[in-house]
């Protein structure tokens, strides 16, 4: 049992489709993976739930636990507070990953997991440096294992398996800044 927790890892899932791949990548790495759903930044509660709900099928098709952490807007958008007029991938963007992998950490610690890492990095429109910079400055003594999943057809393999999945396909990152049919931006 010990050793099953020195292999846990708490991985921050975005959603289901970029997680699937990430999941099954650290399994194959030895790890045992623990999901943590934590989404402040999506501009909807219904679009947390559609995402939500993609990740739980997701956690059942690779049998790992899931946590979820409640939906918070409010969160986000203190976060992005100043920032909203930045270009995607600024400032704004920052923070909203500092905010997430910040909590990641917190959770971490309170499940006693000393490792995390984050599905973000999957997508070809993330910048894994920056967020491996992030994830460090939050890491709080924890070890954040960067991995670029993107390598190796890692995005190519996460969306063939949401595609087999049936998941809840996004456009867009999940914020009202991102979102172009939003009615609250601008």
């Amino acid at each position: 049992m010990e050793q099953n927790q020195e292999n846990k890892i708490l991985i921050h899932a975005c959603c289901g489709i970029c997680s699937g791949y990430p999941i099954s990548l650290l399994k194959e790495m030895g790890y045992s993976p623990v999901v943590y759903f934590c989404n402040p930044n999506l501009d909807t509660e219904a679009e947390f739930e559609r995402r939500l709900e993609a990740q739980k099928i997701v956690c059942m098709y690779h049998w790992v636990e899931m946590v979820v952490e409640d939906y918070r807007h409010e969160e986000f958008l203190a976060a992005a507070k100043g920032l909203e007029d930045e270009p995607e991938r600024g400032k704004r963007c920052d923070e909203c990953i500092r905010l997430r992998l910040r909590k990641t950490a917190q959770k971490a610690h309170e499940l006693g997991i000393s490792k995390f890492t984050t599905s973000l990095v999957i997508s070809p429109h993330k910048n894994f440096e920056r967020i491996t910079q992030i994830a460090n400055e939050v890491a709080d003594g924890l070890e954040y294992v960067a991995i670029d999943f993107k390598k190796k057809d890692g995005f190519l393999k996460t969306n063939k398996l949401s595609k087999e999945l049936g998941l809840y396909r996004q456009n867009y990152c999940g914020c009202e800044y991102t979102n172009p049919l939003s009615l609250r931006r601008g």
